[in-house]
């Protein structure tokens, strides 16, 4: 690409400058005949002879100086045009190498994970298959086990498609009150923190926001669900929000273990799930959870941040346009 913007420079200033050779060269050449036709009225025949052979030796010396110096100019242009044409190439090559390596990744990371329980799935039904004394209580079982993987599966390509159907905004937003999303989260995680003896506490009143009320709630759960999964038993998960100027902020806490610094500028990358004391216990996420609430904040116009401590919690905060 730098190639091809260098030839349009340089295809456009060697134009440029043998059309003004041409034409300088032109004038200077009609300058030089009506100054020896002007003079051949004063001087006689030799006289106007080395005259016209003396404006014609200066006007080549100036057709050369011309000439050098244009040439001065293309070299330049060509320096010069090559630096910039390789500036802007790189400029527009670098976010399609970017989208493509993100895109590469996506796909290998993808791949990997729908690899795992594919082969476990495998594997299973091939030993069953080998084993003659299989029981019907020990196929029940296989089938089982095959029924939870197909649910991780299923579970899989639902965050696959809500991140490739996830980029554009949201249509017909409409005023939110943030206690009904807060809420409605809440109710589809009692079940979960009371196994987890995790206290879930609601501080959020009449907080107003414009976005789409079950994208939000689901953004809510998304980190309800994270909070809960790394939360000790016995602890406390608390979802807060107010309204500041124009622009409403939802934050959910925990007091669980909290997240290592190197890890925190990859926490929305999908697939990423943090070697740390927040990962000690098996999870059976995808680390698709928290790319999709970044998406979803981004989809409504706002933002979502991250801080957290290690030993004493973290919090996740989501910036909404407000009414």
């Amino acid at each position: 690409m730098t190639l091809w913007y260098l030839a349009i420079v340089m295809a456009i200033s060697l134009v440029f400058s043998v059309a003004l050779y041409h034409v300088s060269g032109d004038e200077l050449g009609h300058n030089v005949n009506r100054q020896v036709g002007y003079f051949e009225q004063f001087l006689g025949p030799d006289q106007s002879n080395d005259y016209g052979v003396l404006r014609q030796h200066q006007l080549d010396q100036d057709l050369g100086h011309l000439r050098a110096n244009l040439i001065l100019f293309n070299l330049l242009v060509l320096i010069g045009g090559g630096a910039a044409s390789y500036w802007l190439a790189r400029r527009t090559l670098d976010p399609l190498e970017e989208a493509m390596e993100s895109q590469a990744r996506f796909a290998s990371d993808a791949s990997h994970e729908l690899r795992t329980p594919l082969t476990a799935i495998q594997t299973e039904n091939e030993v069953a298959l080998r084993d003659k004394t299989l029981t019907k209580t020990g196929a029940v079982g296989i089938i089982k086990s095959n029924l939870e993987e197909v649910g991780r599966l299923k579970q899989l390509s639902e965050g696959l498609l809500k991140l490739a159907n996830g980029n554009g905004a949201i249509e017909n937003p409409a005023p939110v009150n943030l206690s009904d999303v807060a809420d409605t989260a809440l109710e589809r995680y009692e079940k979960a923190a009371s196994i987890k003896k995790i206290r879930l506490v609601s501080k959020v009143k009449n907080v107003p926001a414009i976005g789409d009320s079950q994208s939000l709630t689901e953004l809510v759960s998304i980190l309800l669900d994270n909070s809960i999964k790394y939360s000790p038993s016995g602890s406390t998960v608390t979802i807060d929000a107010s309204k500041k100027g124009k622009h409403s902020e939802l934050s959910v806490n925990d007091k669980g273990e909290g997240i290592k610094p190197a890890d925190l500028p990859h926490i929305f990358d999908r697939f990423y799930q943090a070697e740390s004391s927040r990962n000690k216990q098996k999870s059976s996420g995808y680390g698709l959870g928290l790319a999709i609430a970044k998406r979803i904040a981004e989809a409504h116009d706002g933002h979502i941040t991250v801080s957290s401590t290690q030993g004493r919690g973290t919090t996740f905060t989501v910036f909404l346009p407000a009414p």
